[in-house]
């Protein structure tokens, strides 16, 4: 359905006009902290309203529609919609937020609370437009523009060699943004051009290119996103910059920013490029099933928690690609709900590591033990992320992983054997760092150390609600991405039914138009 109001725009324009409010008014950013929360919750408001009303009967159609012409000459749209996985996204970020900056109260000292107040908004506001961008054009412009407040974000607060890393995360996402670009320029080259030249429905199933040159552009977008995501073997910037940023930049940028490496993947590889997809996919497939196993053994090696958590992460990724990829509505399904599911859990995992950090001025297993006996309620949340992460029936990972894995065996022997080599993995990479961290007797010098307090409780109590919320009752997540989820299989598995199958449906205004349209699509 249309939007009577502009409710996604609103949604953009909110956090951007409380980064705008402490960059225009200087004597307000004593009060970052407290501003830039009240307008991330005003944000998440926004978001509870726009999934009143948002209508779950057609969560596979965009809905919320918005579109006005921005740039006439080269087709390019001002664009909003969402549908059941684009609304997910977008309530996960909302979510998230918030928590972030009510957690860096104690991360970032309070005369830098208005920058890092104002840079987290200003990222938050191109994040929503990201995900419920219609127009390629518009997809890529915001897509570049969150690089800027990602870098300082990672460049000005964190460790030592934050610059470094920083620098590394800018070539990296610079480089897939430099061939995405080729991809969006070739799509106006053989593309249907006009008003609205870069409408995603509008060029579904209209790409002319020829066979090669429709991998390319396909290679050009799906690089840009594996870079994102990330995949192996471009995965290697995110290590290195999850072990400098700040706890609650690293779960911006891996619980959310992440994803949408693998949000571009379901909402434009695959319904652009179907045959291309179908083309690609075996090999799409190995480089998951790598990525899973990989992950997991780099995370047992490491003695750094923050290096440990990102390379878990890798893993994850691999598990949420293998399931858009492999052809299967149920692992498509799944990989979405674990892309919500693993936004969760990082923010639990990182959040309770930075706390544990500022307590023991560590994060190095090697010098920790015995945090249990000290500090219980951070050990206990730390071993509920981390079962989170490895899927312990009941909590959020379980039941996309097990989608995801079932949906690869129907399709693939082999590769659900692998995949489930990495939920043994997984089990070492969580379960070992525990025992080192928090078990046994502590050192002379933690005892005495204090638990989380009453701010930090807030932070985290959300996130296991939500975590258990996912993994008890996961039912509104899976009906919401069901219809998405098999357009996305059938783009792999029937690459040559483009046009019926591939198609990004927005839902009709009018119910009796809807009626009529369910009416002949069953004759």
């Amino acid at each position: 359905m249309n939007a009577t109001f502009p409710v996604l725009t609103t949604m953009a324009i909110v956090p951007l006009a409380g980064a705008l409010l402490l960059w225009l008014v200087p004597p307000l950013r004593r009060q970052g902290r407290v501003i830039g929360l009240l307008f991330a919750l005003a944000t998440l408001g926004v978001g509870i309203w726009t999934l009143a009303v948002f209508d779950a009967s057609q969560a596979g159609a965009i809905q919320l529609t918005e579109t006005h012409s921005w740039i006439p000459m080269l087709g390019v749209s001002w664009a909003l919609g969402v549908n059941g996985l684009g609304l997910a996204m977008l309530l996960l970020t909302a979510f998230l937020v918030p928590l972030v900056l009510l957690a860096s109260w104690g991360e970032i000292p309070a005369d830098q609370q208005g920058l890092f107040s104002g840079l987290v908004l200003v990222l938050e506001a191109f994040v929503v437009v990201i995900f419920a961008a219609r127009d390629v054009f518009l997809f890529y412009i915001c897509f570049e523009a969150m690089l800027v407040p990602v870098y300082f974000l990672i460049g000005r607060f964190g460790g030592e060699r934050r610059r470094r890393a920083a620098l590394k995360f800018l070539l990296y996402s610079l480089a897939g943004g430099l061939i995405m670009l080729v991809g969006v320029v070739a799509l106006y080259v053989y593309g249907p051009r006009g008003e609205g030249a870069y409408l995603v429905e509008n060029l579904v199933g209209q790409i002319t290119a020829s066979t090669t040159a429709g991998r390319w552009i396909f290679a050009s977008f799906f690089i840009a996103f594996a870079i994102k995501a990330p995949m192996v073997p471009v995965h290697t910037w995110l290590p290195d910059t999850a072990e400098q940023a700040t706890p609650g930049t690293s779960v911006l940028l891996i619980g959310v920013l992440d994803k949408i490496g693998t949000y571009g993947m379901a909402a434009l590889v695959l319904p652009l490029f179907p045959r291309e997809s179908a083309w690609a996919a075996p090999v799409i497939l190995v480089l998951a099933v790598v990525g899973i196993i990989y992950g997991g053994l780099a995370a047992v090696a490491q003695d750094n928690l923050y290096r440990l958590i990102s390379y878990t992460s890798i893993s994850h990724f691999g598990f949420m690609v293998l399931g858009l990829f492999v052809g299967s509505q149920i692992a498509a399904t799944g990989a979405m709900v674990y892309m919500v599911a693993h936004g969760l859990s990082i923010a639990g995992l990182y959040l309770v590591t930075g706390f544990l950090a500022r307590r023991t001025g560590t994060v190095a297993i090697s010098e920790l033990g015995g945090m249990q006996r000290v500090m219980p309620l951070i050990a206990g949340t730390f071993l509920i992320s981390g079962l989170a992460s490895i899927a312990l029936p009941g909590l959020s990972g379980f039941v996309p992983e097990w989608m995801v894995l079932t949906g690869t065996f129907s399709k693939s022997v082999p590769l659900g054997v692998v995949a489930v080599l990495g939920v043994i993995i997984a089990a070492v990479y969580v379960l070992l760092p525990y025992q080192r961290v928090f078990t046994g007797a502590p050192a002379r010098e933690r005892v005495g150390s204090a638990d989380l307090d009453g701010r930090e409780k807030l932070v985290l109590v959300p996130v296991i609600a939500a975590m258990l919320a996912v993994g008890l009752a996961p039912a509104p997540l899976t009906d919401a991405f069901e219809d998405v989820a098999g357009q996305v299989a059938a783009a792999v598995e029937a690459p040559g039914e483009t046009a019926a199958l591939a198609t990004v449906p927005t839902a009709p205004a009018d119910p009796a138009v809807a009626v009529v349209i369910a009416e002949g699509n069953t004759k």
